[in-house]
């Protein structure tokens, strides 16, 4: 298993503790939205899903796939497909340099850089590999499956627990600003606390 990997089969090993899924974690995770995220071929997710490794790709041909995938993908507002002169104007290159990013040469940091945003791609989008690209994905997921099973995990994490505790000591004042602070985590959480993207450890076993 290489370094990348290792990660990976950490975060894989607690959505298995926390969905009780273990080595089905294809039946409780959106394989397609996790691809579409990442960038990586929907089959090599459900590889690396099931802990099977995935196929050595050198970074040159992972650049170029991933800018073909996002052509695929990230459609302009009419459902077509970007053409190579809006990828490349977007980039801030000629077309004659964006084909050449296809056929041998890379992208500079700059133009990769230019290309992510506008596409609202996550970091490393065009250079990560699989394994790392797949364990970024799956951090809002894990965030979400614990706080399904903990719920006062985030409070805690925010020291709002901690200051509830002492909530006899404070004045009026500070006790309505600590209640206002609950309301906006609320609030930002959609108040139900559901969304884990891709995953829910309710589903049935043919859902």
């Amino acid at each position: 298993m290489t370094d990348a990997h290792a990660p990976l089969a950490d975060v894989l090993a607690r959505i298995s503790e926390l969905t009780g899924r273990p080595g089905r974690l294809t039946d409780v995770l959106d394989v397609g939205d996790l691809s579409y995220r990442t960038g990586v071929p929907v089959d090599v997710v459900a590889d690396l899903l099931a802990g099977r490794p995935a196929p050595e790709v050198p970074l040159a041909d992972r650049v170029r796939q991933r800018l073909e995938f996002v052509r695929e993908t990230r459609r302009r507002p009419d459902g077509k497909r970007y053409s190579l002169d809006e990828m490349a104007k977007v980039a801030g290159v000629s077309r004659q340099s964006l084909t050449e990013w296809h056929r041998s040469s890379l992208p500079k940091l700059e133009h990769a850089d230019r290309l992510r945003r506008f596409f609202g791609l996550p970091a490393g989008f065009l250079t990560a590999d699989e394994a790392e690209a797949l364990c970024h994905a799956l951090q809002p997921v894990v965030q979400d499956l614990e706080a399904r099973v903990d719920p006062l995990a985030r409070l805690r994490d925010s020291g709002l627990v901690s200051l509830a505790s002492r909530a006899h000591e404070m004045t009026p004042s500070q006790l309505a600003a600590l209640a206002q602070m609950a309301e906006v985590i609320i609030a930002k959480n959609g108040g139900s606390g559901e969304g884990a993207e891709g995953a829910d450890p309710r589903r049935s076993e043919n859902g």
